[in-house]
């Protein structure tokens, strides 16, 4: 050992190892905030605070859910589901050939209004069974090449739906590929009702996700073909189907726009659809529904968030009732130091 080690460990510096030990430690310099001695608000919890506290809860969220599911219950909806009385009767043990063959696919549906639908009255094509949101699916596209022309040849992330005769396909990708491509056309009293198709889509996704200077190449091409087919002298960000589409879903049962009715439909109304049943739903066991529907302030008819607000209140009424009775019936004091575990016997009792 040297003599300047000898030294250290003389004087009271202890081993080598203990200073190496020292001078990398890695304890954080003394502050307030590292030992967590920041003033903080720390309520005390008594029971007046907690039944006012559940109390106020019910009392707002019960009213708020009544309010909520009135609005709801306001919203006027006609569904009919028509994938399997669309197929004529010789095809009912094998869809997929009917659907895939060249057979005439129109059918006619009768629709009875049974209370007034004031304008705009929304057209919706509901799809069950159909997971837009499957991985594969979802990254099939190339957002790039939808918005501008200099990319139209970024198909990298579109197979299988990336190019035809080696030339690119815009807009290229299954989701584009698999655009829903029934249509409904619609008569009330042998009188045609127009179905306004403008404005159907988002305002940011028009102007922000499909360029005005991006036309259709080579779409529908290939074989199979998926579903609709897109007029290549009208840019993507006036093809308002295939914006609508191209939002995905979350879940497997999802509604999308089809368009509108700018007429009222009167009460005992009988609506005639003629619709061209093209969509391949039935190679995967899914559903096809056409629904009318009006809104209310609120937006369509969704039960989900009238119930949530009213489920919440009336939990939190009934835990303030309980809580009440439970002060009542059997009070103690606060802070009461009896009630801790060490000043208590062994047996449990006080």
């Amino acid at each position: 050992m040297s003599f300047s080690a000898t030294s250290s460990i003389a004087l009271g510096g202890g081993s080598p190892e203990a200073s190496a030990a020292k001078i990398t430690s890695k304890r954080p310099k003394y502050s307030r905030f590292t030992q967590q001695e920041l003033p903080a608000c720390k309520p005390i919890l008594t029971p007046k605070w907690v039944i006012l506290t559940f109390l106020v809860s019910g009392v707002v969220f019960i009213p708020l859910g009544a309010i909520c599911l009135f609005a709801s219950q306001g919203v006027i909806e006609i569904v009919d589901q028509y994938d399997i009385d669309c197929i004529p009767l010789s095809f009912r043990d094998n869809k997929v050939r009917y659907i895939q063959g060249i057979e005439d696919k129109r059918c006619n549906r009768t629709i009875t209004v049974t209370k007034t639908m004031k304008n705009p009255v929304y057209v919706y094509y509901q799809l069950e069974n159909y997971y837009q949101n499957h991985r594969r699916y979802v990254k099939s596209r190339q957002d790039g090449q939808l918005r501008s022309p200099k990319d139209e040849n970024d198909v990298k992330s579109c197979a299988p739906e990336d190019t035809v005769g080696g030339e690119p396909i815009v807009p290229c990708g299954l989701v584009a590929w698999s655009l829903f491509n029934d249509t409904y056309d619609f008569t009330r009293n042998n009188q045609k009702l127009s179905v306004n198709k403008k404005d159907i889509s988002w305002k940011s996704d028009r102007d922000s996700k499909f360029g005005k200077n991006v036309f259709p190449k080579n779409f529908q091409k290939g074989f199979p073909i998926g579903g609709k087919s897109l007029d290549p002298k009208i840019p993507l960000s006036e093809q308002e189907d295939l914006i609508v589409w191209m939002r995905t879903a979350a879940l497997p049962i999802f509604r999308k726009l089809y368009g509108k009715i700018d007429t009222d439909l009167e009460a005992g109304d009988t609506i005639n659809v003629l619709l061209q049943n093209n969509y391949n739903t039935y190679s995967f066991n899914g559903k096809k529904k056409l629904v009318l529907s009006t809104t209310s302030w609120l937006g369509g008819r969704n039960d989900f968030l009238g119930i949530a607000y009213l489920t919440v209140g009336s939990i939190c009424l009934s835990l303030a009732v309980f809580f009440s009775v439970l002060y009542l019936a059997k009070p103690r004091q606060l802070g009461d130091p009896s009630y801790l575990s060490w000043n208590r016997s062994a047996g449990g009792g006080r």
